[in-house]
């Protein structure tokens, strides 16, 4: 016996059951029998059609024209409902195949993207990236040398998803590509740029800033290719300040030159790096204001900079309800007194 000559008699057992005692477990049965149904993708004016035909089966003298009309009508309905059931079931299960890529893409992104906090003498880093959704359009990554030095990039895709990914994919690649005696800000951010000219639609815009701490002389040398301004906190005066960096975005002219920067760091000072995920923190009244983060940050200064960074985050995303609008990347790097 096929499905459907079996589910007719099952059916025809639930409904006689039910009409005659109108029990309980009869409709715990029916639920039991459309699960089953539903697995079998029949669909939902099959059931109807069913219904009607045992109800004249089984009340032949009672079932009148209005009745046999009024069955119509609901076929056609079921028709219409059913074509759009089941579309909206085909779209769940892409939606799910979708989901599942990119929760592959995102594993796959953070093991090619992923950077270690380094450990160095006289420094304390923190650091903390949190993507907006799957896919992160922000890039961070460290470089420790073997004199101890730290070099530093931040970059930030004006985009989201895949095209994002596959772009910050790209930039630690050819950063990677670069020689060891080429690393200075300024001659890193003009390969770069080369390299972005050359691969990336215009359509999408990439900031960087790139810069290196010495920790022999606690210099601090940068250049910045459109990327939101660093800040620069003086423990002595209790007071912030804002690390000046000009410089066109990477990919716009492949003959771009980019100055480079020199800070000073004092003991107890920090240096504080960011995306506009950061300043550009949106609630409903708005945009939040700079003294808002810079109160942030004084907040949890007893803390080490990993807990500066975290609680940071934790405030913004709270003031935010929980809904990042854009990725969300910063960085301190404080000299210890």
């Amino acid at each position: 016996m096929d499905f459907r000559r079996s589910m007719e008699s099952k059916y025809r057992e639930l409904l006689t059951s039910y009409l005659k005692g109108g029990s309980e477990q009869a409709l715990y049965q029916s639920q039991k029998f459309s699960r089953n149904a539903l697995e079998r993708n029949i669909p939902p004016e099959e059931m109807v059609s069913l219904h009607k035909n045992l109800m004249i089966e089984l009340f032949p003298d009672d079932f009148t024209a209005e009745m046999q009309e009024s069955f119509d009508i609901l076929l056609e309905v079921m028709v219409g409902y059913g074509f759009a059931y089941r579309e909206h079931q085909n779209l769940k299960h892409i939606q799910q195949e979708l989901r599942t890529e990119m929760e592959i893409a995102a594993n796959v992104q953070q093991t090619l993207l992923g950077t270690e906090v380094p450990c160095v003498d006289g420094m304390d880093i923190g650091a903390i990236s949190v993507p907006a959704k799957h896919m992160n359009g922000d890039y961070f990554h460290f470089v420790k040398d073997e004199n101890n030095s730290v070099s530093i990039a931040i970059a930030d895709v004006i985009g989201k998803g895949l095209p994002a990914a596959l772009c910050m994919s790209m930039i630690k690649y050819a950063m990677d590509s670069l020689p060891e005696n080429r690393k200075s800000p300024t001659v890193v951010l003009e390969n770069l740029n080369r390299v972005v000219e050359q691969n990336v639609d215009l359509t999408m815009f990439i900031t960087m800033l790139y810069g290196t701490y010495n920790t022999a002389s606690h210099c601090f040398s940068y250049a910045s290719a459109g990327h939101e301004p660093g800040l620069y906190y003086d423990a002595t005066q209790d007071e912030f300040s804002e690390l000046p960096a000009k410089g066109l975005l990477l990919g716009i002219d492949k003959k771009t030159k980019y100055r480079e920067y020199e800070k000073e760091v004092m003991p107890g000072d920090m240096i504080i790096l960011m995306s506009d995920g950061v300043t550009e923190s949106r609630t409903e009244e708005g945009f939040i204001e700079r003294e808002t983060l810079l109160s942030l940050i004084k907040k949890y200064l007893h803390l080490s900079a990993q807990g500066v960074v975290q609680n940071v985050y934790k405030e913004l995303e709270k003031l935010q309800d929980f809904q990042l609008r854009d990725d969300f990347t910063l960085i301190i790097l404080r000299r210890k007194v």
